[in-house]
């Protein structure tokens, strides 16, 4: 894989672009970082301020990484960002990687734009990453999600040198917000990092779950079999606010309330931190109602998103069918999404479920580790459910020609290995040209049930171009 992570390059860039100055959230994590940038996004959108986002990699097109205004950035702002930026590339011989110019066009954008607050999401790892080229008086909060193994070869073999290396953008003087953890080792190498960048160590508190009150959330719609669920009701206690506060969560599984309880402690920190406070005054604008409103305003594609895929879409499917995707890609984020599967099935434990499987080739990272936390939830449930798996392929992904799919014949081997019964369908090769046939496939085997595509981000942004309904509009 080729990529060579320094922050020489892009320093070199930036110092001869326009000073980026914007205030900044800047997030780092394994698992969650996406979702955290959204319902931070929306939040901060919802009280009036000007927002932009960073996320990567991106879903569709690269413009959907770069969000302003909470809309992809317009293909003449991204062409005039890219162009100014590979020109100064060239100029100052900087010699940027693709990553690094895609960061700085989306800086420069940001900068351009004059917007209230930037939420910057890291690429890879933290301390190496282009993001942490940004100055630190522009840092509002720093802040790390779930940390769990995935991408060693750059960051290290264990969770604790993983952590080592995202808990590094930690800046002096500013807060660094760290989430929920899995492995309390995290936790002990995430405060000594901090403290010794001179950075304020603040958790994360989570959300947690209430009942439906419909005096709060309004009448409760019935919602039965494999549609789109409702909201879940959750109570969240945020230190700037004295009573806690009610709100509607539409990203769906247990982890998200994680996610939410780092969203909303950040929300928390530019409320009461001397530097926020320092820099933004927005007391007068988040109010519990709006960051109420902004949770349940969140949208982020492509992670536990429930679909309806028209028959008509496809030559040969003669029903509409219930599709849930999700980009799970290590172990960690395929162990989450086996609890949500196998919460959503425990109310059908008869109906089937067809699998569209694409994986990206990250050694040490095996197909092996991803595909049997995955299943995990057919070796828990009481009942087991017909299992069906297609495996496939994905696009080439722009900007990132490193990206390269495993083989579908690996996928369906190690799956029969992990579910001797289960049928399986191969496709020929790894291209994205065989989606619409898994599909056909997936959804004959799946009548009555749920199709699940996942794996691979890029595998779920194949299926978006296919359903072309602006699923992904933020």
């Amino acid at each position: 894989m080729s990529i060579d992570l320094s922050l020489d390059r892009i320093k070199h860039l930036l110092a001869h672009l326009p000073t980026y100055n914007r205030p900044t959230i800047h997030i780092a994590g394994t698992n969650g970082k996406g979702s955290v940038s959204a319902l931070i996004s929306s939040i901060l959108r919802t009280a009036g301020l000007t927002v932009g986002r960073f996320n990567s990699p991106h879903l569709v097109s690269v413009r959907d990484g770069i969000s302003i205004y909470n809309k992809p950035i317009s293909e003449e702002e991204y062409a005039a960002a890219r162009a100014e930026v590979e020109r100064i590339d060239k100029e100052c011989d900087a010699g940027a990687s693709s990553f690094e110019i895609l960061t700085s066009t989306a800086l420069l954008a940001f900068q351009r734009a004059e917007l209230d607050v930037v939420v910057l999401e890291v690429g890879l790892g933290g301390r190496l990453d282009a993001t942490n080229a940004i100055p630190g008086g522009c840092v509002l909060v720093s802040a790390v999600t779930a940390v769990d193994l995935d991408h060693q070869a750059f960051l290290g073999n264990t969770v604790e040198a993983i952590a080592r290396e995202k808990t590094a953008i930690a800046r002096p003087g500013r807060p660094f917000v760290v989430g929920p953890q899995k492995h309390d080792s995290v936790l002990i190498v995430a405060k000594a990092v901090i403290a010794e960048a001179g950075s304020d160590f603040i958790a994360a508190v989570s959300a947690r779950p209430r009942e439906w009150d419909d005096s709060v959330d309004g009448p409760r719609t019935d919602s039965s079999g494999f549609a789109e669920p409702l909201p879940q009701p959750v109570v969240l206690s945020m230190p700037c606010y004295s009573s806690p506060v009610n709100a509607q969560l539409p990203l769906f599984g247990a982890h998200q309330l994680d996610n939410l309880g780092t969203a909303t402690t950040i929300i928390s920190t530019l409320l009461t931190h001397p530097s926020c406070v320092s820099r933004l005054s927005l007391k007068q604008m988040l109010s519990p109602e709006t960051i109420s409103s902004g949770i349940r305003s969140t949208r982020w594609p492509g992670r536990l998103s429930y679909h309806k895929l028209p028959y008509s879409k496809l030559d040969g499917l003669d029903a509409d069918t219930n599709v849930l995707v999700d980009g799970a890609h290590n172990a960690a984020s395929a162990a989450t999404l086996s609890d949500y599967i196998a919460h959503v099935s425990a109310t059908q434990p008869q109906a089937p479920l067809a699998f569209i499987l694409a994986l990206s080739h990250s050694p040490p990272k095996t197909p092996a580790e991803t595909l049997s936390s995955l299943f995990a939830f057919a070796h828990t449930n009481g009942a087991m459910p017909k299992i069906s798996v297609a495996a496939t392929g994905f696009s080439s992904v722009e900007g990132m020609p490193w990206v390269k799919p495993v083989s579908p014949n690996d996928i369906t081997r190690v799956a029969k290995d992990i579910l001797p019964d289960v049928e399986l369908w191969t496709a020929p090769d790894a291209t994205a040209d065989h989606l619409n046939e898994a599909l056909r496939w997936a959804s004959e085997q799946a009548k009555g049930g749920l199709v699940v595509i996942a794996g691979s981000l890029y595998l779920v942004a194949d299926f978006y171009r296919l359903l072309g309904d602006g699923t992904t509009e933020l």
